[in-house]
């Protein structure tokens, strides 16, 4: 078995994932609840149990509320967070009002998103260069722990360095293990204020090219067909995808070419 992953290019323990469960019901709710999520941004539960219920949907806004919690997402609103952090991790302050980003490794970013599959869901956590829009390092994990979450920056820091590093207040990225590999090589860390998740809208934009450009299109059934297309979509976006922002060069073009000496 492990050979075969290594020949196709697989983490072994994806081999071995099986997406989280929901009812087909809520299955379904689930990838709604993700459209209209990336398509109004700003609406809570409320509306979306609203948006729901005029399509035809039979729900109640302690459902709504659940899923969206269980998908990891919230409106992007001043608001009390619905997923709390860790009462004993230490939370640092936004860095990043104002600043204008303008060469690579100044900041990268991490951030955890719901994917839809065929038959259940998965997380997706990247870690990107913000001035390039590189995707440095990817992990999937089925839980919310924050394992996948320390293992992609294990992986990023293999790559470069930032300045700074920014995350929400989540309790994956709150967590000592987590922040101890920042802090040990002097990365300043900066994380979103509370409620805010415009404060990482570069990885909002990401997740918006991942669904709509592969992860929708594909109903993937299983977690290791799932990781090889994103794997090939990551590369395709990587070396291939322009980008207007970057005068319509790829971002490991722009990442490379200044990224030196690491």
């Amino acid at each position: 078995m492990r050979r075969q992953c290594e020949l196709l290019g697989l983490a072994r323990a994806s081999y071995y994932y099986q997406p989280a469960s929901e009812t087909a019901y809520n299955l379904a709710l689930m990838r709604r609840i993700d459209e209209l999520h990336l398509k109004y941004p700003f609406f809570g539960w409320p509306r979306i149990t609203d948006w729901l219920r005029k399509e035809g949907y039979l729900v109640n806004g302690k459902r709504i509320r659940r899923l969206m919690r269980v998908m990891n997402i919230q409106a992007l609103y001043p608001k009390p967070r619905t997923t709390q952090r860790a009462v004993d991790h230490k939370i640092y302050p936004y860095l990043l009002r104002n600043v204008v980003i303008e060469r690579v490794n100044q900041v990268w970013s991490s951030d955890i998103t719901y994917l839809p599959m065929l038959y259940g869901f998965i997380y997706l956590t990247v870690v990107m260069d913000w001035y390039s829009r590189y995707v440095i390092s990817w992990r999937l994990s089925n839980t919310l722990d924050s394992n996948f979450c320390q293992a992609a920056l294990q992986e990023a820091l293999a790559v470069g360095k930032p300045e700074i590093f920014n995350t929400d207040q989540g309790s994956q990225y709150t967590a000592h293990a987590f922040t101890s590999m920042l802090e040990e090589r002097e990365i300043r860390i900066s994380m979103d204020g509370r409620g805010r998740a415009y404060d990482n809208i570069y990885n909002e934009r990401l997740w918006r090219s991942v669904k709509y450009e592969e992860v929708y299109l594909k109903s993937y059934e299983t977690v290791a067909e799932l990781e090889q297309g994103l794997s090939a979509y990551f590369h395709f976006y990587n070396h291939q995808r322009g980008h207007q922002s970057l005068s319509r060069q790829p971002p490991f073009a722009v990442y490379s070419a200044v990224h030196k000496g690491h």
